[in-house]
């Protein structure tokens, strides 16, 4: 696994603005954005006690949570991510998963799988109750810059789907969270300082910012 720095800053719609247009001069759009940006829909994992949620809230040093992804309404490459974080940084691994492996973990059934990450989340929805939680939508404008491997990306129309767990239906309806918008800075070794310079801005500092526990507090 390699472990990446991580910023989050909740901003304003203005503040994208004034980041997109400086971002834009320097960075290119990640190869994968449509029109610059894609449509993100997470399904989130959480036992009966909310222990990623409160693991969150109150800034446990050692805490990872799972969810079931896909972008742009295609249901037919959706993966298994784990999201690990470690004294301040931060790890993501991931799976491609099959439409029936699918299938299974939303039905609760048994799931076929030589992947390792995939057992382990399998052995954790039986030892800690593992079960989905609520459904994330958001849309993302994401760049990236070679030197550092930074990727930078702003997230906005955050919405919940406070309980329901309707993964597979793009047209499930979904309600705006109560909050604004965020920008994630990620890199490796180091952070070029051009970069750092443009993402500042006035009177916004780094937060523990978290789409799941923002959608969480419908339910």
């Amino acid at each position: 696994m390699k472990f990446r720095h991580e910023w989050k800053h909740e901003i304003d719609f203005l503040d994208i603005i004034v980041l997109r247009n400086r971002l834009k001069v320097i960075m290119s759009n990640d190869i994968h954005a449509q029109n610059g940006k894609y449509l993100v829909r997470s399904l989130y994992f959480d036992n009966l006690q909310d222990k990623a949620l409160l693991e969150k809230i109150n800034g446990v040093n050692k805490r990872e949570k799972f969810r079931l992804r896909y972008y742009n309404d295609n249901i037919n490459h959706i993966s298994l991510e784990k999201k690990s974080k470690i004294n301040g940084l931060c790890c993501k691994e991931q799976v491609k998963l099959s439409d029936e492996q699918v299938k299974a973990i939303l039905n609760g059934d048994e799931v076929n799988s030589d992947s390792e990450l995939l057992n382990e989340f399998i052995f954790k929805t039986k030892s800690q109750g593992l079960k989905p939680k609520t459904i994330v939508d958001y849309v993302r404008e994401p760049f990236v810059y070679p030197v550092g491997n930074v990727r930078v990306t702003l997230d906005y129309q955050i919405r919940t789907g406070l309980n329901s767990t309707d993964f597979l239906n793009p047209e499930r309806v979904t309600i705006p969270a109560n909050t604004g918008a965020v920008l994630e800075v990620k890199w490796d070794e180091f952070l070029p300082a051009m970069i750092r310079d443009i993402v500042q801005l006035h009177g916004k500092r780094t937060t523990a910012f978290s789409k799941y526990a923002a959608c969480r507090i419908y339910g």
